[in-house]
């Protein structure tokens, strides 16, 4: 995984056995390597239209799916697990582009790069990647797709629980007692860890200590929440397109004038309220809802958690750590899960969460292989039969 907040490459490796319902996973170990500052910098550009061309995308395609298959060996070695023990990789890849409806000739689609063959090649192993494309083809929005996962591995009988990422973006997964829905709530990490980079040069807001200190810039608040997103009814997705570098930094220089903290806490907040005001919409049409269970890098914002706990008194805040799973590594461990499913022919799209028309085998799958020249010799035992053996 390499997600819109580009803090990192998680790698998880797991065991994994069945499929669908029958789907047994247990992690063996996970880690998350930097991505180098270049290949950062070059993600930022491409993402951006006004600094993106062809040329740096295509490049970037097979620089990313270098790094990733380097991530994977250099993972497996801290494991002592040999790359010939990998029995397939899946790979979610970098988002460069996400345009989930259409808008006067565009169309609705979506570019994850970090090419396949690349990783398959550099790790002599099966790749699966490219997962949201076929959801896409399928009339959805080709997210969110965790959904599918969230389904399997929590569902409780009689209760509404969500299952709430704290990525770059925000999404979330309500399993309600009648089937499920999922989309994207809005920014989550993305435009506060902006924020706290260009201001204080860090990469983070350590347990939102930052935002805690600081105040609410009326003005920028409302400038955001009137953004009509968040008015818009599920499913729904977003990503860097609009909650992004380029729109942070412009709220940035536009409210410069007041303090850095008052920046950041204005940041975080917008996340917090954007987050609780969907859920109070869930509440109202669904009932009580049970639980929230929290998972990646925001449940590390303890100020942004505990501010959700207190607008929300009366649902139980918890993360995945409650169930033996790790919040940072959550949504790699899901992909795992996609990924066997499209080795296994299951169709592993929620069509509830993404608004497609058909259930879809989601990934392309390139296998790796390498031509050999054998030597055979046949021996006639009897008539019309015959045994072949290799030299």
């Amino acid at each position: 995984m390499s997600g819109t907040s580009l803090d990192g490459i998680d790698v998880a490796i797991a065991e994994i056995s069945g499929y669908s319902k029958n789907t047994k996973i247990s992690l063996i170990g996970a880690d998350t390597l930097e991505i180098p500052t270049k290949i950062k910098q070059k993600i930022i550009n491409a993402s951006n239209i006004e600094t993106s061309n062809v040329q740096l995308i295509t490049s970037l395609h097979y620089e990313l799916g270098e790094l990733f298959g380097e991530a994977v060996i250099k993972t497996s070695n801290k494991f002592n697990i040999p790359l010939d023990k990998i029995d397939f990789i899946a790979s979610h890849g970098q988002t460069i582009w996400h345009q989930p409806y259409i808008e006067k000739d565009i169309v609705k689609s979506t570019l994850q790069i970090g090419e396949g063959a690349v990783i398959a090649a550099k790790t002599k192993t099966t790749v699966i990647s490219n997962f949201r494309a076929a959801d896409i083809a399928a009339g959805g929005e080709g997210a969110p797709l965790v959904s599918y996962v969230d389904d399997l591995l929590f569902r409780k009988n009689n209760e509404n629980v969500a299952l709430h990422n704290l990525g770059g973006i925000s999404n979330l997964t309500l399993l309600h007692k009648d089937g499920l829905l999922a989309y994207d709530t809005g920014p989550a990490n993305m435009m506060i860890n902006y924020a706290v980079k260009k201001l204080y040069n860090l990469n983070y807001d350590n347990q939102g200590k930052i935002a805690k200190s600081g105040q609410n810039i009326t003005e920028l608040y409302n400038e955001v929440m009137n953004i009509n997103y968040f008015n818009k009814k599920y499913p729904k997705s977003t990503g860097r397109e609009l909650f992004g570098e380029q729109y942070t930094n412009y709220l940035i220089n536009k409210y410069i004038n007041n303090k850095k903290e008052d920046l950041v806490h204005t940041f975080t907040k917008i996340t917090i309220d954007s987050i609780v005001n969907e859920y109070k919409k869930l509440i109202v049409e669904f009932g009580k809802i049970d639980e929230i269970i929290f998972s990646g890098g925001g449940v590390f914002n303890t100020y942004l958690i505990d501010e959700i706990n207190k607008k929300l008194p009366n649902v139980t805040i918890s993360t995945l750590e409650k169930y033996g799973m790790s919040s940072e590594f959550k949504e790699a461990l899901a992909f795992i899960i996609l990924g066997n499913e499209t080795l296994n022919k299951i169709p592993s799209n929620k069509r509830a969460a993404t608004g497609a028309k058909r259930n879809a085998i989601l990934g392309q799958i390139n296998y790796y292989g390498e031509w050999k020249k054998w030597n055979y010799i046949i021996i006639k035992i009897q008539k019309n039969h015959y045994v072949i053996m290799k030299l």
